[in-house]
């Protein structure tokens, strides 16, 4: 990294009064720590500046490059993101659509075309376009430029020594040819036939050096195809070398391009791969995670509620009875199954054989967890025992089966679809998850039931499921599968009509995540250790709110 391709101004790029060729805002990766951040970008003449905001544009830029020298390169799956670097600097920007990405893309190249220093898509992906080659190839390469160089300089003092000998028999030569034209006048540069200088020689008394003349011409023949021959060596050589040259000049650039990557890899970027082979270590990837969780946090805290009041409609509640669609539907002798089973296996105690050890107490609320890895991914089962006063237990499950009200409460949620209404108690969703960086982002397809059960209780099941139109696995995101059960039992005075003064609610919140790609075990440990029992009382929180000032529903 030098100078003159990364500059911290102390002046604003803004004051001169010109105008820039394009500003705008773009999303910058700034550190696994803090993720994406808006920052305010501007390119000016030859120069691309950001700022963290557009009001702090005139307290000066906090990083330049020189776009002259940079590359500039589309993301290949991320259809909003774009690289710009010089040398081992690289910014990460993304645009909000793809189309802001493609402008700023288009201006970017323009400046590169215009000043001399345009990049094919060859030299912006693989260093030029060179081919690499192998350590055998580099090897071989390097041991035959050598030969050649030697057999080179050879050659040429063979053409040395040729050049020398023909010299001197051309001299000869010229000697006799210049005693035959001195014997006979007559011969003269207007002859129109050819003249056979040995006859010549024959008629006048030259006789005595016929012999020399015929040994130096055939020496001076001779001569003359040797060097030839030499020549044409010394050509072949040359191409050879050229050749050598070239491979040598794209075996560094190879080299000098993996070293940059290499370079780049040391410094994790949003492209930093999830996996056992990880570089980043325990301690920073769960910074990192703890960092997105709170962002998530900070933004749902942000978010204003609307203005409109939503009365709540006593239809979407939990039925009191099974929906006879349900019991049509081919899954239902699945969702029939896996709920008897969840249901029943929500308050059974967590004493004895059965393993849970208890890792979170807070008030009411008890989280306990049994340590379980299926090829080295954690899919630890939790479970949450927790009471919330003054909310019944159908209400709990309204809101948690509910999807209208899912963006409220679930701060992880980026998109949900109904992919099948089956009924009015069961439903199949699609989630997809926002990125926790440095994890890979995630999805789910499963299908919620609600329903009630015996003494007060109700609880809506979620389990994984298919459906061909969401294969999984087949984009950006990571299937994840799930089982989850939130089991809910009423209670209040023997002999008092429940109120919301003396209703309590016991509930029961039973998950298995199998997360569907590797994740470090220590990890995930600490961040379901945090964020479960903040996600149980934000719940729960919630719906009391919700229910505040409004008829008791059972």
């Amino acid at each position: 990294m030098t100078d003159e391709n990364i500059t911290v101004s102390d002046n604003s790029d803004l004051e001169d009064g010109s105008t820039p060729e394009l500003r705008g805002h773009l999303s910058k990766w700034t550190n696994y720590i803090h993720g994406w951040q808006d920052r305010f970008i501007v390119l000016k003449d030859s120069t691309l500046s950001y700022y963290k905001s557009e009001l702090e544009s005139n307290l000066g830029c906090r990083g330049a490059l020189c776009l002259k020298k940079a590359k500039v390169k589309p993301h290949e799956f991320d259809d909003c993101r774009f690289d710009v670097s010089v040398n081992d600097c690289v910014w990460y920007l993304r645009a909000s659509n793809p189309e802001e990405k493609q402008q700023w893309i288009d201006v970017l190249e323009s400046f590169k075309v215009e000043s001399g220093y345009g990049t094919s898509s060859d030299s912006s992906s693989n260093g030029g376009g060179l081919r690499r080659h192998g350590s055998v190839t580099s090897l071989q390469s390097t041991g035959s430029h050598g030969r050649t160089s030697r057999r080179l300089a050879e050659k040429i003092a063979e053409v040395d020594t040729y050049t020398e000998l023909l010299s001197k028999q051309a001299v000869q030569l010229q000697k006799y040819f210049e005693l035959c034209v001195a014997s006979c006048p007559q011969i003269n540069d207007e002859a129109c036939e050819a003249i056979d200088a040995v006859k010549i020689a024959d008629a006048v008394d030259l006789k005595k050096h016929v012999g020399e003349v015929r040994a130096t011409g055939a020496s001076f023949r001779a001569t003359c195809g040797v060097a030839l021959a030499t020549l044409q060596h010394c050509a072949e050589l040359l191409r050879r070398r050229e050749k050598q040259a070239r491979q040598a000049e794209e075996l560094y650039m190879a080299l000098k391009n993996q070293l940059t990557e290499a370079r780049l890899a040391s410094k994790p970027g949003p492209d930093h791969e999830e996996g056992p082979h990880s570089t980043l270590p325990d301690d920073e990837f769960y910074d990192a995670v703890e960092t997105g969780f709170d962002k998530m946090e900070e933004e749902r805290c942000a978010r204003v509620a609307p203005a409109v009041e939503v009365t709540r409609d006593e239809v979407e509640l939990p039925p009191p009875a099974i929906d006879n669609r349900l019991t049509v539907h081919p899954l239902w002798t699945e969702i029939d199954r896996i709920s008897t089973e969840q249901i029943q296996a929500a308050f059974e105690g967590v004493g004895g054989q059965i393993g849970w050890s208890l890792f979170a107490e807070e008030g009411d609320m008890r989280m306990y967890r049994r340590e379980m890895e299926v090829d080295g991914m954690v899919m630890d089962p939790l479970k949450a025992m927790h009471k919330v006063r003054g909310v019944s237990a159908r209400e709990m499950c309204h809101y948690f089966f509910n999807p209208r009200y899912r963006y409220e409460w679930e701060t992880t949620l980026e998109t949900m679809t109904i992919v099948e209404a089956i009924s009015s108690d069961a439903l199949v969703f699609h989630q997809t998850f926002k990125r926790v960086w440095p994890a890979s982002q995630r999805d789910a397809l499963f299908w919620s039931h609600a329903r009630a059960a015996d003494d007060n209780t109700y609880a809506v099941i979620n389990h994984s499921t298919t459906n061909a139109d969401y294969p999984p696995n087949t984009g950006a995101c990571i299937r994840l599968f799930v089982t989850v059960c939130l089991a809910c039992r009423s209670s209040w005075p023997p002999g008092a009509q429940p109120t919301r003064d003396n209703i309590t609610t016991s509930i029961a919140y039973c998950s298995t995540v199998n997360p569907g790609g590797w994740a470090p075990a220590g990890v995930l440990r600490a961040v379901y250790k945090r964020e479960y029992p903040k996600f149980l009382k934000r719940f729960t929180g919630y719906v009391a709110e919700q229910c505040r000032g409004k008829p008791l529903a059972m």
